[in-house]
């Protein structure tokens, strides 16, 4: 994932180090310092959970009144909710959590920061240092268990280490590819006394700054626009990360190039547009699988090229010339050979690439495709039964699409994509390469914490709310004004789909059973909201943003409503079932 390759608690690392301070200076001790430290980094919140490996830790935090502490109710959930803090402020998320089984539910949050490019840096309690090796209660080798699932990780096996471990980690986290970085904290070593203080400055050999990209290759991009006759530009994840939303949309306008997003890249560029064809891939519009698909030149931003996006991969955009701007190198010619692979960011490429003026003779082009969008995503409207889509449609009116949204993994995740009109980056919320259910309340708790200036919803479903519904406790303790959203369907809804699409409709434990959702809010003090039919939907999204705090809708909508369209698994994009006929 980055440059950096060693893995061991020996690394190639050197950095200026911090020296002693002078003996007039108070000793602390090492959990003292790891909070010296966070501060320096300007950390000011930590989503964790407490326990016996780092109570020095939390006794420091005590004193600490720079440092919010967000006690979710599972190590998971903190995880996630750290996420959901680095993907609204675009500073990386700190998670808390102790050793054993503390470190050992964070996995899952981890992996999905990993997948999804998230700055994350995860604290793990770890037993004493002479205890490491003896099958000691409450230990586990998080350090090898994570070393695929983080960018780079540490265990702080000297106390003098921990100045430079902390300023190396949030500098590997947040530059480059962002991810996660988990630093392993023996107990013992946070018992420890010294006089250090953090440190100011990181060098890391070996992980150096992308190369900036020479001008001929700028004009080359140029060049390939300006002749292209049909070009489509893919904006994934990237662009939010870059900051380069402002230029994308500067070098579509001035272009008339079409866009479409990846999952990741929804909000990259304005979803009511009108060069915006949605989302490409396996539940993308038919607007833009059907442009990529007779593009003559892809312009990818960003994006990974992996199985969802880009379908049967012989016949991916068979007839294009492809570009392929990433900031990881190991992304570029992984999935789909391109012609001209880049390695840079996409934010200083863009922003030397748009005063050369880029214009080509594409307005019909552009005219033609934005007709295709229209057709599509499908569904039936039926009365006297609520369709999930319209509910997305409904929220997306009364926020004025204004809000920043998390969703769970499955049906309503790709509703949502598709029927929420995105205008900004860093406002849609989702778990991209992982597929996680359970991610969405917890981002959502982080979000809220990160930016409290706008409304703030969670779009679930009743299988996947079920995973972290327990994270309702902690929405009440801080008095996060998170509406969440549940479609009811009664079924793991996208799994019910392949069955009956692909399986003959052999229903294999698909149908889920829920609590009373309803009164489940109740008993944690939120209010609980419930509506069958359309006019019901829109009386409860209108009440619940006018109540402070968090609240629970319930949405009883169509059980056997499909996600359209869809590309059959193995099949290239240019083969989408549009809707039950197709």
């Amino acid at each position: 994932m980055s440059t950096l390759q060693s893995k061991s608690q020996t690394t190639n690392l050197s950095v200026s180090r911090s020296t002693d301070l002078t003996s007039a200076q108070t000793t602390i001790t090492g959990a003292e310092l790891l909070i010296q430290c966070l501060l320096a980094e300007k950390v000011d919140t930590i989503f964790g959970y407490p326990g016996g490996a780092v109570i020095p830790i939390y006794d420091a935090l005590y004193d600490c009144k720079e440092i919010q502490h967000i006690l979710t109710r599972h190590e998971q959930a903190a995880v996630h909710a750290a996420d959901g803090y680095a993907r609204v402020s675009g500073r990386p998320g700190v998670t808390l959590v102790t050793s054993g089984p503390g470190a050992t539910n964070a996995i899952t949050g981890i992996a999905n920061a990993f997948m999804d490019s998230v700055p994350l840096i995860i604290l793990t309690g770890q037993v004493s240092t002479d205890l490491i090796g003896r099958d000691s209660f409450q230990e586990v080798n998080i350090f090898g268990m994570t070393m695929d699932i983080t960018k780079h990780n540490y265990v702080v096996m000297d106390l003098k280490d921990l100045p430079r471990i902390i300023k190396e980690a949030f500098h590997i986290a947040s530059t480059g590819r962002p991810g996660p970085v988990l630093i392993d904290l023996p107990k013992n070593i946070m018992n420890a006394k010294s006089s250090l203080a953090p440190e100011s400055e990181v060098s890391i050999r070996g992980y150096s700054e992308v190369l900036k990209i020479s001008d001929e290759i700028i004009q080359s991009i140029k060049e390939s626009i300006i002749s292209a006759e049909r070009p489509v530009i893919i904006a994934g994840g990237g662009i939010a990360l870059s900051g380069a939303a402002e230029e994308l949309l500067t070098l579509a306008e001035s272009a008339q190039i079409p866009v479409v997003s990846t999952l990741m890249g929804i909000g990259a560029f304005p979803t009511n547009h009108p060069l915006y064809l949605g989302m490409l891939g396996m539940h993308g519009t038919y607007a833009a699988n059907r442009a990529v698909h007779h593009a003559d030149l892809l312009l990818c931003l960003g994006a990974r090229f992996n199985d969802r996006l880009s379908g049967k991969v012989k016949s991916f955009s068979p007839g294009s010339w492809k570009i392929h701007i990433d900031i990881d190198n190991a992304e570029l010619n992984k999935n789909i050979p391109v012609d001209l692979a880049i390695q840079g960011d996409i934010g200083d490429i863009l922003h030397r690439l748009n005063p050369l003026s880029v214009q080509s003779s594409t307005t019909p082009w552009s005219v033609e495709t934005a007709k295709w969008q229209k057709k599509v995503p499908h569904y039936t409207a039926e009365p006297g039964i609520l369709n999930p889509q319209e509910v997305i449609q409904l929220l997306n009116k009364y926020t004025a699409g204004d809000a920043i949204v998390a969703t769970d993994v499955g049906q309503h995740q790709i509703w949502t994509a598709h029927h929420y009109r995105f205008s900004r980056p860093r406002s849609f919320l989702t778990s991209g390469g992982l597929g996680t259910m359970g991610y969405g309340f917890p981002a959502a708790i982080g979000a809220a914490v990160a930016d409290g200036s706008r409304p703030i919803i969670c779009v679930t479903g009743d299988g996947s709310f079920q995973m972290n519904l327990q994270e309702m406790m902690t929405a009440v303790d801080y008095g996060l004004p998170i509406k969440i959203a549940i479609l009811n369907n009664g079924y793991l809804g996208m799994v019910r789909q392949w069955q009956q699409l692909f399986y003959e409709r052999r229903y294999s434990s698909v149908q889920i059973s829920s609590p009373d959702f309803v009164t489940f809010a109740k008993a944690y003090g939120v209010a609980g909201l419930r509506a069958q039919t359309l006019s019901e939907a829109e009386s409860i999204i209108k009440k619940a943003l006018e109540i402070p705090g968090p609240v629970l809708m319930e949405f009883i909508v169509k059980e056997e409503q499909n996600v359209y369209p869809i590309v059959p698994p193995g099949e290239s994009n240019d083969k989408m079932i549009i809707d039950e006929q197709k």
